[in-house]
């Protein structure tokens, strides 16, 4: 009979608090469970492992691409396999692949790669996120504006159908595009609605939470800002009690000092979270690549369109961690959670990341991430 393993050495995150001088036991099934030095069984395997942190793998809700594809590009089940492996290289226990704006065909297209994905158990894919076409023009940012337009009935439909084969469906919308009573009827169905890429004023973004949409896309970016008279989406995002502000957390798309402001101003129960909005690159050497025809380039930690645009991010979750401690000033047990329990809570189907195939080791200098069940 198989021993039931215990890593010592190393500090654990249990999704909350970092804990010293414990240890995580692991019995045969991969189920563990955080243990005092005193209370491990003399029967099992101890490996003592070289400091560093033990903590489940990272939830990521919005992921474009990696290891040199975009699911834009080929939104084939081969794509978000080759995404997924980069991803799970990089500490990635759970993700959303994420069709930016593009044509309906391509979201089709798009769904039944996911969904054979996820019926395939591919690790990490849980669902999809569809950022757009329902944004607005004028905060699109990368988007092509020309594919941008208004949800109508056809689009409700389609949504609603694929809840059948995705159990976690996310939609980034702008009111601009998307209207309160549409946002209920998706809401109430499980569909998780986050409003981004939108320049609408606070007033129309509070009344698109209170109708059901419960996150804010990539805090601060591409869309209308908070000024001392005119709240804008920032100030909705932040001021609404039951919305969750994704957040880009590289010091090129939010300022250090924004984000400390944010999270003193944040009332949401469910807080600010990580994202990587990662593309093409992540996981990969590539310098360029395109997107709807158009090539984005990556230099100084950079991913921009030809005219300087932003376009996603050049960032994985260990680096947007270190970013929160080193030039936020947060404590590395809150920064752990923003990239793991926070974002989990909002998934409808949430993984189980306890289990040892979602964990990972993280060396004391936050890097090099390994899985538990490859130690």
């Amino acid at each position: 009979m198989t021993r039931k393993r215990v890593l010592t050495g190393a500090r654990i995150f249990d999704g909350a608090r970092l804990l010293d001088d414990h240890a995580l036991m692991i019995d045969q099934s991969g189920k563990t469970q955080i243990l005092a030095p005193a209370a491990i069984p003399e029967t099992c395997d101890v490996h003592r492992l070289d400091g560093g942190i033990i903590t489940s793998g990272f939830v990521d809700l919005q992921v474009n691409g990696g290891g040199g594809v975009m699911l834009n590009a080929a939104p084939s089940l081969d794509t978000v396999a080759t995404i997924a492996r980069a991803h799970r290289h990089l500490g990635t226990a759970a993700f959303l692949p994420t069709l930016i704006t593009d044509t309906r065909q391509h979201g089709i297209a798009a769904i039944k790669a996911v969904a054979q994905a996820i019926d395939q158990n591919i690790p990490g894919v849980v669902g999809l996120h569809l950022e757009g076409p329902h944004l607005s023009v004028t905060r699109k940012g990368a988007h092509d504006g020309d594919l941008v337009r208004p949800m109508d009935d056809d689009d409700i439909a389609f949504l609603l159908d694929t809840l059948q084969f995705i159990p976690n469906l996310f939609v980034t919308a702008a009111p601009e595009n998307i209207t309160c009573a549409q946002i209920e009827t998706l809401s109430t169905a499980g569909v998780v609605v986050s409003i981004g890429h939108s320049d609408c004023d606070y007033d129309t973004a509070m009344r698109a939470f209170d109708a059901g949409a419960r996150m804010a896309t990539h805090l601060f970016n591409a869309m209308s800002q908070a000024s001392a008279r005119s709240p804008g989406l920032v100030g909705a995002a932040l001021d609404h009690p039951g919305i969750a502000p994704g957040l880009i957390a590289d010091g090129i798309h939010v300022h250090a000092a924004m984000i400390r402001a944010a999270l003193a101003a944040n009332r949401g129960r469910h807080d600010v979270f990580l994202v990587t909005d990662a593309m093409a690159p992540a996981g990969s050497d590539i310098t360029r690549f395109t997107l709807n025809d158009r090539e984005i380039l990556r230099r100084d930690g950079r991913l921009t369109l030809a005219d300087g645009t932003l376009a996603g991010a050049d960032l994985t979750m260990p680096q947007a961690i270190r970013f929160m401690v080193d030039h936020v000033g947060e404590p590395l047990e809150k920064a752990l959670a923003r990239a793991t329990t926070i974002p989990a809570g909002l998934l409808p189907q949430a993984p189980d990341l306890t289990h040892v195939d979602a964990m990972i080791w993280l060396d004391d200098k936050l890097d090099r991430p390994r899985w538990l069940d490859e130690l």
